[in-house]
């Protein structure tokens, strides 16, 4: 992992400190809330329906033991006693104090943890792949560079005050695991002949009010040349994004409204100023970067280890379950990724007590180097463990239930906090997500339907991506009453896709009973072996509403 250096701290210790006189000014009336609003937002604090909420940035999901120990402790010395996580692999905590609020961010930053552009119109926190450095399919560990994208966008003078907010996703992989097709930019690295990385760059994707996948700008960007090629990217948007409109404002609808030819050749002008100027990225600076990311001392797996562990899934049920759905193959002989699950029957999904993050601090001491992996579904990543511990591990987390052996399956839904939080949101998402859970909790029918993205979002700010579920579940406003309109067709990954809308939207209690119709017209139409988005690309959305409007 990134440990700070003098500056790094430096920098955070002045902006806490900067914060708490910002503070301190407000509550004695000094500033008003218009003024304070840009304050607080830059330093990730809301105002919620009910109270206060502070988003803790987590830098492309990584997280370390002692870290995720904080953040409990945050949890209950400072909240109410949990912390939700989110799509974008932040942690929220809603019930804080205002004024404690400074002191939360103190104790962040003695753990090199901060709350820093988590909100307001700039760079947000750069996400990635909840497997990097460690998937088998990866051509180049996005990490390192998604700490140079971290680095070069945070406290940014010029871009402080973009037009929107603006999210950037990196994968280096064959199966894109970040979603970059659906952010404002995403990032591919690849390795050309020479063996040198090459990034692929999209831009003008995103979800919310107006969904759009991205646009191919530039396929074959050399690496030394990724920052002021990003730069000169943020450049146009800001000179020429919409500040008129908030609706408006993303860089979505710059890229659709000029054309990808346009807006690459604007691109192209701007960084003809910055090619090969001071932010060009050196060999040294990147073998720097890429030293804060050496593997751990893994020690030998016996190949006799590795046969008792497959002998073990064929002899025990529950336990093969957990292998085929919650472990995941890793580079290394011997080693697994396992993703703990935070979905279960009635409790919010992405939801963690604070006494479990204590617990999972220390299984991932135990187990895997003292590391954790947020992913963008709310789930959690322990990315080292042996293979001859994970019968241990697995037990372990069933006493913790963090064991439910559903990852990719319809259980495993993402869900925004929603009206019982969210001052934005048009209708609750929780109480639809476990109304969901409890029609669907036959782990057999769920491993029939296979691999199956199911996102509920509270409003069109679309957290919940359900633009780009496979089912999608989206709270609207009918005259002051809560109701639901379901898509279906979205997808994330190589193949994105965003949803269609399936009809007219429905009251809460209909929605597990739509949803069961769905699945009726997909088990009844679906050949061998086919998933759901298969079966949905090959019959299409007919089918389907013709059986819910029935």
């Amino acid at each position: 992992m990134y440990r700070y250096d003098t500056h790094d701290q430096t920098l955070v210790n002045e902006r806490v400190a900067q914060f708490r006189d910002q503070m301190n000014r407000y509550l004695a009336g000094r500033i008003s809330d218009e003024e304070f609003l840009p304050l607080r937002v830059q330093n990730g604090l809301y105002v919620q329906r009910y109270a206060p909420m502070l988003r803790i940035a987590i830098p492309y999901g990584m997280l370390a033991s002692y870290q995720l120990r904080k953040l409990g402790d945050l949890a209950r010395d400072f909240d109410r006693g949990y912390g939700h996580f989110t799509t974008r692999t932040n942690l929220q905590l809603n019930w804080p104090k205002l004024e404690t609020v400074p002191d939360m961010l103190a104790e962040l930053a003695s753990v090199q943890m901060h709350a820093i552009q988590t909100s307001g119109n700039d760079i947000r926190n750069t996400s990635t792949d909840q497997f990097a450095g460690i998937a088998e399919d990866e051509e180049v560990d996005p990490r390192p560079w998604c700490e140079l994208i971290r680095q070069w966008s945070t406290f940014h003078p010029e871009f402080t005050y973009l037009p929107r907010k603006f999210k950037i996703a990196v994968t280096g992989a064959a199966e894109d695991r970040a979603a970059i097709q659906v952010h404002d930019v995403g990032l591919r690295l690849w390795r050309d002949d020479q063996g040198e990385v090459r990034v692929k760059v999209l831009a003008g994707g995103g979800l919310g009010r107006t969904p759009m996948i991205g646009e191919v700008v530039r396929d074959d960007l050399p690496w030394q040349h990724l920052l002021t090629y990003l730069e000169a990217l943020v450049r146009v948007y800001n000179q020429f994004g919409r500040r008129d409109n908030k609706f408006k404002a993303r860089i979505k609808i710059l890229v659709k409204a000029l054309g990808v030819e346009e807006f690459r050749r604007r691109v192209d002008a701007e960084w003809a100023h910055l090619k090969d100027g001071p932010q060009t990225l050196t060999r040294e600076a990147v073998e720097a970067m890429h030293s804060h990311f050496v593997d751990p001392e893994r020690r030998a797996v016996s190949e006799e280890s590795i046969a008792d562990f497959e002998r073990l899934r064929v002899e025990n049920r529950a336990f093969a379950r957990f292998v085929t759905n919650n472990v995941h193959g890793h580079k290394v002989p011997g080693y697994k990724a396992v993703t703990l699950s935070l979905k279960r029957s009635g409790h919010s999904p992405g939801d963690l007590t604070w006494e479990q993050m204590h617990q999972v601090a220390d299984l991932a001491d135990e187990f895997s180097h003292g590391e954790i992996r947020v992913t963008h579904e709310q789930n959690l990543v322990l990315a080292d463990v042996a293979v001859d511990r994970l019968e241990e591990l697995w037990q372990r987390l069933q006493e913790l239930g963090l064991a439910n052996p559903t990852v990719g399956t319809l259980a495993d839904l993402i869900c925004c906090p929603g009206g019982d939080y969210c001052a934005l949101a048009n209708a609750k998402s929780i109480p639809v997500a476990q109304a969901i859970q409890e029609r669907f909790e036959d782990i057999d029918y769920l491993y029939d339907l296979g691999p199956l993205d199911l996102n509920i979002s509270g409003c069109m700010n679309a957290c919940g991506h359900h633009h780009v579920g496979h089912i999608g579940i989206l709270g609207v406003d009918k005259k002051g009453e809560e109701w639901y309109q379901i898509s279906l067709g979205g997808a994330q990954g190589n193949e994105s896709s965003l949803g269609k809308i399936l009809g007219p939207s429905f009251d809460r209690e209909s929605v597990p009973e739509v949803i069961d119709k769905v699945l009726q017209v997909y088990v009844g139409e679906r050949a061998e072996g086919e998933t759901f988005i298969e079966t949905y690309r090959r019959i299409g959305l007919k089918p389907f509403k013709e059986r819910v409007y029935a």
